[in-house]
């Protein structure tokens, strides 16, 4: 029998609905491998084999009496630890909240259980979403599966989203929740070389996802292939009226109106991403990219988004500033950690609590947030921003008169090793350069494996579409995927 953790989402779901294997075997494999790996990748909080199991175990029930099956039926995956699930451990890796179980399942991880997923266990993440490279976890860094050739340096699978990555890249699962707030699926996904989408802001209900920043946070699949992302983004995808947020819209059939045939799109080139500095080899893949597109028989345009330059500082006023509101409810008072030192008052036990359960680069973010979102600053800084990332989503409407779906670089350069950016704050900033923008205009973005550095690393390729447009972004990516032919995968060492 084939390798069934080889098999990605489409695979195994056709191959229990025909009885080419059961949803039990592929929970059997896979359960295996994440147990296997968790020393060395240290990719899960928690597995949940049992559960994983479980629902393995009621889909094949189901083919045997002949019900219908879900459109994930047998799909075991991992669940990004932002996501409530009832009964299990749910901590945003951070101290502050370990050991919470929550009584609720978040909506989004519901639809897919309903869809006919398993879980594998929580997948570890930067703490609370903060972090590009997996290493601001409370318990513990993820390490990338990737490794360069003749060397055994550690690599960063890319944040927040960095267990997902690594546990996609190592076969640990097929496919996996992520969450992206200024580039957390997109530049994991490029990190590792694999797939992963942001949809329009509000298509993903954010009930029950541990909150960042709320006007930036938005859930998406990351797998092995765009029709996979597809897949899994038409089951988690939907409207919900437990959130404010979200879009009342149906969901498209995404996955039956994949096509990798471009001709008559135009794909945009906005000159503002091209910097002084950027690494000979993305730039040599954007013109790859470019390449394959026509060759997809679209028409490559360029185009300009003037207020590129703003978006970094823009997105590190408004998104520390949301975290600094939104982490506010972490107090030692209803639960999670509580830390009350003897004789303490409420103030005390709220200081004591929060020094002890947040991690560094949380609280760098709460104090560069409640600083912009003080009485003296608000307008200086808040209120600017909030300014400029209306001129910067007016850019993008502007580029989109004139094409259909923008190609850009998604990260500056490939995954870099453990620690080489840790105590460089700004370093680490820069690696969203080119995922911030698509976040706060709050559009559909995309990252698709391309090539491969000098050194044997991932890189990608990122599609950005206008609001409510994932297909052109699904489509794009999916002709890129198809010329890309990319099959590289990391060299089992764990």
């Amino acid at each position: 029998m084939t390798d069934l953790t080889e098999l990605g989402v489409a695979a195994i779901r056709d191959g229990v609905a025909t009885g080419d294997f059961t949803a039990v075997e592929v929970a059997e494999a896979f359960n295996a491998n994440v147990a296997a790996a968790q020393g060395a990748l240290n990719a899960f909080i928690v597995a949940t084999p049992e559960a994983a199991i479980a629902a393995a175990r009621a889909t094949d029930a189901k083919r045997a009496a002949g019900e219908a099956l879900g459109a994930m039926a047998g799909v075991p995956i991992g669940m990004k630890d932002l996501f409530a699930t009832k009964g299990v451990q749910t901590t945003a890796a951070s101290a502050i909240l370990e050991g919470f179980k929550p009584e609720y399942e978040s909506t989004v991880s519901q639809k897919l259980w309903d869809a006919g997923c398993g879980m594998l266990g929580k997948l570890n993440l930067d703490q609370f979403a903060m972090g590009s490279s997996n290493e601001t976890s409370a318990f513990g860094n993820v390490v990338s599966p990737w490794r360069k050739p003749d060397s055994n340096a550690p690599l960063a699978p890319g944040g927040s989203s960095g267990g997902s990555s690594a546990a996609i890249a190592a076969r640990l699962c097929p496919a996996a929740t992520g969450t992206d707030t200024g580039g957390s699926i997109r530049q994991p996904a490029a990190f590792t070389g694999i797939s992963g989408i942001k949809p329009t802001y509000g298509r993903c209900s954010r009930w029950g996802v541990v909150a960042f920043a709320s006007s930036l946070d938005q859930a998406g699949p990351m797998a092995r292939d765009v029709t996979d992302c597809a897949i899994m983004l038409e089951a988690m995808a939907g409207f919900d009226p437990k959130d404010s947020t979200s879009l009342d819209l149906p969901v498209p059939n995404w996955t039956a109106a994949l096509s990798a045939d471009l001709k008559g799109k135009r794909v945009g080139i906005p000159r503002e991403y091209r910097m002084d500095g950027m690494d000979e080899e993305i730039v040599a893949l954007w013109e790859q990219g470019k390449a394959w597109l026509r060759d997809a028989g679209a028409e490559v345009v360029d185009i300009s988004l003037p207020h590129t330059k703003y978006a970094l500082p823009t997105y590190y006023i408004i998104a520390p500033a949301e975290a600094s509101s939104n982490l506010a409810r972490y107090d030692g008072v209803r639960y999670g950690l509580r830390d009350l030192p003897d004789g303490a008052g409420l103030q005390d036990m709220y200081a004591a609590t929060r020094a002890a359960g947040f991690g560094p680069e949380v609280k760098r973010r709460i104090l560069i947030g409640t600083y912009v979102l003080s009485a003296g600053f608000y307008d200086a800084y808040y209120t600017q921003a909030q300014k400029v990332r209306t001129l910067i989503s007016r850019d993008f409407s502007d580029a989109f008169a004139s094409c259909d779906v923008i190609l850009a670089p998604t990260t500056p350069t490939a995954a870099f090793a453990l620690g080489e950016n840790s105590d460089d704050p700004l370093a680490m900033y820069l690696n969203d350069v080119f995922s911030v923008p698509a976040s706060l205009a709050g559009l559909p973005a995309m990252s698709v494996p391309a090539g491969l550095s000098s050194e044997g690393l991932p890189l990608g390729l990122q599609l950005i579409g206008p609001a409510f447009d994932e297909q052109i972004v699904l489509n794009a990516g999916l002709a890129i995927e198809a010329r890309a032919g990319f099959g590289a995968r990391p060299a089992k060492w764990w």
